[in-house]
């Protein structure tokens, strides 16, 4: 077993109601990473529902969550042949941390069209890729491993490049095989692409993200594309594209976050 499926594992303690862990090695500073809070929470989906792959999964973070148990409330609200949908609410010490809302699906039965207005963008491989220069956040150096193709100046030498985009190729750091639920928490691994425009500071807290499932992804490192075009008054958004191995897009992302900057970074109004 992988350390992503033992580190989201969750047990069934009573009707609706699934407990799971919230790890040490998935944080970042003191608050879990919320791809990986969102990935446990998926699990729970998973096993709650007929279908068991995540097709769009929602979720807003009313509070931050801390390490330890965290109990997880299912709702069912509909079963249809295709498709079940469902919220779960994740619970830490009675307080509601956070709100999902789930279609979940079998990846392998979609069929259909296929299309994309832009290509699959040409990276480097993987062994000619430059780490990301934060080895010192917990959460990258235990449990993912990140190369980035651009963006690598904003860490190494602390110098914004104004692109307001990251681009790189992501995986387990025990290369364990990415599947669906672990693209919930590759959606919230990358630094915020603000960082490119301020540097490497500053509090980007997200206050609600999307992952839209596409397929499940093929062993091996994938390649990936986050970045913002707007921001307004202090709030952001966060785009993120994946790619597996075989060249196939397996999943989108959009994140609402607040920038919060010390006051002498600070954009002029």
């Amino acid at each position: 077993m992988s350390q992503f499926a033992r580190d989201t594992a969750v047990e069934r303690v009573g009707e609706n109601l699934w407990r799971g862990h919230l790890h040490e090695g998935w944080r970042i500073g003191a608050v879990p990473n919320g791809g990986y809070v969102m990935a446990v929470a998926g699990r729970v989906l998973s096993q709650a529902l007929d279908h068991r792959d995540p097709l769009s999964v929602n979720a807003f973070y009313l509070a931050p969550t801390v390490l330890g148990p965290i109990d997880c409330r299912v709702e069912l609200l509909r079963r249809g042949r295709n498709t079940t949908h469902a919220t779960l609410q994740m619970f830490q010490l009675g307080e509601l941390k956070v709100q999902v809302t789930a279609a979940y699906t079998d990846l392998s039965a979609l069929a259909g069209e296929t299309w994309s207005a832009k290509p699959r963008p040409l990276y480097p491989p993987w062994e000619e890729c430059t780490p990301s220069g934060q080895d010192n956040v917990e959460f990258f150096r235990q449990r993912v491993e990140i190369r980035l193709v651009s963006g690598v100046e904003v860490f190494s030498r602390r110098e914004p490049n104004g692109s307001g985009e990251f681009r790189g190729w992501i995986r387990h750091r025990d290369q364990a095989a990415p599947d669906a639920l672990s693209l919930l928490m590759f959606a919230d691994a990358f630094a915020p692409p603000a960082f490119t425009i301020f540097g490497p500071v500053g509090w980007v807290p997200t206050v609600e993200l999307t992952v839209q499932v596409r397929a499940q992804p093929a062993p091996g490192p994938l390649q990936a594309r986050f970045y913002s075009r707007h921001l307004t008054r202090g709030v952001i958004e966060e785009d993120g594209e994946f790619w597996d191995s075989a060249g196939a897009l397996v999943a989108i992302s959009r994140q609402t976050a607040k920038l919060r900057l010390p006051a002498a970074q600070a954009l002029p109004s």
